[in-house]
């Protein structure tokens, strides 16, 4: 038994399936959180009927989901439609195996880990892409359009604002990353780059005020209008993921990740992420989508621009202090 317990392998493993149970448990309440939230902010109910407070909602959910016929309409690309819903939540998962939880708890911390999680969460918009374009509807079609828009757009502020947080910690590895923060936190130095970061975050994740690949108003449901069933609730599932992706990572580079006023741990991790996570509903049920045209300005005229301006600024600080 102690053998197995020193062998790094199984080590590995458990570390793998326990993020992996967190994460999938963070997912399914954080759909019961959403609703609640709305339901507070408008002030109404909410989830109230199964289970206490309605938290066995989400598993009877689950289970709805699963039971429900799936159709697929005449016309699709029946490989890359049975494949698309399956590559959000993938990159989703991946992407957690280079987040420093604890001092002692992280799957693997390698030097390229904020890129390793910018590649990914990039890898994941293909899916919306690749979704709309198979699905052989006019929703679908504009909704992957318009995702591949919104990628093209805010992946530059987003990347510009990191590699200023890169410039200052003198690495791409989120384990020294946080290390660099024990003195200050970045958001202090860095308070530009974090705002960027924050607003692009909404477009990268697909949330509103910036949700026009799905926007019901004109596209039905864009990207996921002719999926049904386990296809649907794996694209479901894959936006909460990366809302809670996009959460660690700003948690790592810009708020000191597990590190605390008091006692170093994962629940100073735990407690950021869950704010974050918080704020994308509070920011969902407060402010109104913007116009499209309006979406592409604030990318490139801008956030483009003060990320930019940003980062040169912090790179000659950097070399003349």
């Amino acid at each position: 038994m102690s053998a197995l317990l020193s062998n790094p392998w199984f080590l590995f493993a458990v570390r793998v399936l326990v993020i992996f149970a967190f994460v999938m448990g963070v997912v399914m309440y954080l759909v019961w959180a959403e609703r609640r939230g709305a339901a507070l902010i408008q002030q109404r109910w909410g989830p109230n009927r199964v289970g206490p407070m309605g938290l066995l909602q989400p598993i009877v959910d689950v289970i709805k989901l699963a039971f429900k016929e799936e159709i697929i309409p005449d016309g699709v690309d029946r490989l890359v439609h049975f494949v698309a819903p399956g590559i959000i939540f993938t990159m989703a998962i991946t992407a957690l195996a280079v987040f420093p939880y604890d001092p002692r708890f992280v799957i693997t911390d390698v030097d390229f880990g904020v890129l390793f999680v910018l590649a990914v969460a990039g890898l994941g918009t293909w899916s919306i892409m690749l979704a709309g374009w198979s699905s052989g509807s006019k929703y679908g079609l504009l909704g992957g359009t318009r995702s591949a828009a919104q990628l093209v757009s805010y992946e530059l502020p987003i990347v510009l604002s990191v590699l200023s947080v890169v410039i200052l910690a003198g690495s791409l590895s989120t384990q020294k990353i946080v290390e660099a923060q024990r003195n200050m936190w970045f958001v202090v130095l860095q308070l530009p780059a974090f705002l960027v970061y924050l607003i692009a975050m909404f477009a990268e994740t697909n949330r509103l005020p910036f949700d026009f690949p799905e926007a019901e108003a004109e596209l039905v449901a864009g990207y996921v209008t002719e999926f049904s069933s386990l296809r649907f609730a794996w694209f479901f599932a894959g936006e909460y993921a990366n809302m809670v992706v996009a959460s660690m990572l700003m948690t790592t580079l810009f708020f000191g990740g597990w590190l605390g006023p008091f006692k170093d741990g994962w629940w100073w991790f735990a407690l950021k992420t869950f704010f974050f996570l918080w704020l994308f509903i509070w920011v969902r049920w407060t402010f109104p989508r913007l116009r499209y045209d309006k979406l592409m300005k604030l990318a490139w005229k801008g956030l483009l621009p003060v990320a930019l301006i940003n980062l040169v600024a912090t790179a000659v600080l950097k070399v003349l202090l």
